[in-house]
């Protein structure tokens, strides 16, 4: 059977590529970092990492994960319930409660599985879950894995989302999910008006500040430090894989009654190997330093206002944006693979979204800025995007 389906598969991947939409990954032979190098030898300048703190290559990092691997070794090698855990992750989840401003922690092996673990347990075909229609796509399957009834409001729409929590209002327990920072455009969730919906109609609220956290707040404690909301949401997941030292590793922090519940029946967190003590290690160095400084939200909030004044004076149409992302719209997704791949001409690496990663006519370069680039590398980024911006007619 499968030559049959072989040549259905390759049809689709013909397809795709006709359309422009094929995916294409560049191979990096350097660590992570501002300046990168790949396999075919150039160096440029990375603009499209979640790298968001400059931590991914961070001394202090490595050398907690280096003393780790000698105190507590490689792995885990099965899940916390059958072989137990290490210090490690017990202070680490500690930590991240602590610097959330919530009750307890449970560690995943990534966020996505974070999102895909929490809603099953928690919630039935009784129960109702209303969703922006900008949630990463890790929340989208989660929903799909309960029996909750689900709603969907447009993209941080507070009248939508009164509507559909008038809705559900005959459902026994309403939960609200939201990004903190919606990853394509850069948008930060309303929170606060989101809180007061809530307070409303009687419904709780699960935020996943995986593009905020590090990033949005004062001290990067995310979108409810942005708001003063600490402690006050029911739910936060997140990941120590973008700002929090770029790893691998997610979690869920929140009411000690729903991560106790999460720690009995939530299949990722049952099923799945905790993450490496190396990489516990470095998370516990990672919050520890946030906490000792403020310097690289600084940095990393001055990078951002100043990249995204230099392109909007140049005419580039930019989404409106509190973060970390800058959402360069193109809407044509062949031209952004084309702009995309003349800037890592030019040295800088970015990458073209386009459908299905983003709706159709909706193409893009995301630019995602970093505590670790220089002002050099702003001004080298900007120069390039004006050069292929005028040569491609995007800008005048």
């Amino acid at each position: 059977m499968y030559k049959e389906f072989q040549s259905h598969l390759k049809g689709i991947i013909k397809e795709i590529i006709e359309a422009g939409l094929y995916k294409n990954e560049r191979i990096i032979v350097s660590p992570q970092g501002a300046e990168i190098t790949l396999d075919t030898g150039q160096k440029v300048l990375n603009f499209c990492a979640n790298n968001y703190l400059g931590l991914s290559n961070n001394g202090q990092l490595a050398e907690a994960a280096k003393r780790s691997l000698e105190d507590h070794g490689y792995g885990m090698s099965s899940v916390r319930f059958i072989c137990g855990t290490t210090d490690l992750h017990k202070k680490l989840e500690s930590k991240i409660a602590e610097f959330f401003g919530t009750e307890d922690t449970i560690l995943y092996a990534a966020c996505f599985d974070a999102n895909g673990g929490v809603f099953e347990p928690l919630l039935s075909e009784q129960d109702a879950i209303i969703s922006d229609s900008l949630n990463h796509a890790s929340i989208i399957d989660g929903v799909r894995l309960s029996k909750a009834q689900r709603y969907r409001y447009n993209n941080a729409d507070m009248e939508d989302l009164e509507k559909q929590l008038q809705l559900a209002r005959e459902q026994r327990y309403r939960l609200i999910v939201t990004d903190g920072v919606f990853s394509m455009d850069g948008n930060v969730a309303p929170l606060d008006k989101i809180v007061s919906l809530a307070e409303k109609y009687n419904a709780m609220v699960m935020v996943d500040e995986s593009h905020s956290a590090g990033v949005v707040g004062k001290t990067g404690r995310g979108v409810t430090e942005l708001y003063n909301l600490k402690g006050k949401v029911e739910i936060i997941t997140g990941t120590l894989g973008k700002a929090f030292g770029g790893a691998i590793g997610g979690f869920t922090t929140g009411k000690k009654e729903i991560i106790e519940l999460l720690r009995q029946r939530s299949r990722p967190y049952l099923f799945s190997n905790s993450i490496p003590p190396m990489v516990a290690a470095a998370g516990i160095r990672m919050i520890d330093m946030m906490t000792e400084t403020n310097e690289l939200q600084d940095r990393l909030h001055f990078n951002s206002e100043y990249f995204i004044k230099k392109m909007t004076e140049l005419g580039f149409d930019i989404k409106p944006t509190r973060s970390a992302i800058c959402a360069v719209m193109l809407y044509d997704a062949k031209l952004s693979q084309q702009f995309a791949s003349r800037l890592l001409e030019e040295g800088i690496y970015v990458i073209g979204f386009y459908y299905p990663v983003v709706p159709k006519d909706q193409a893009r370069i995301r630019v995602q800025l970093s505590a670790a680039h220089e002002i050099a590398h702003l001004d080298k980024a900007v120069s390039a995007f004006e050069k292929i911006g005028r040569e491609l007619k995007v800008i005048k």
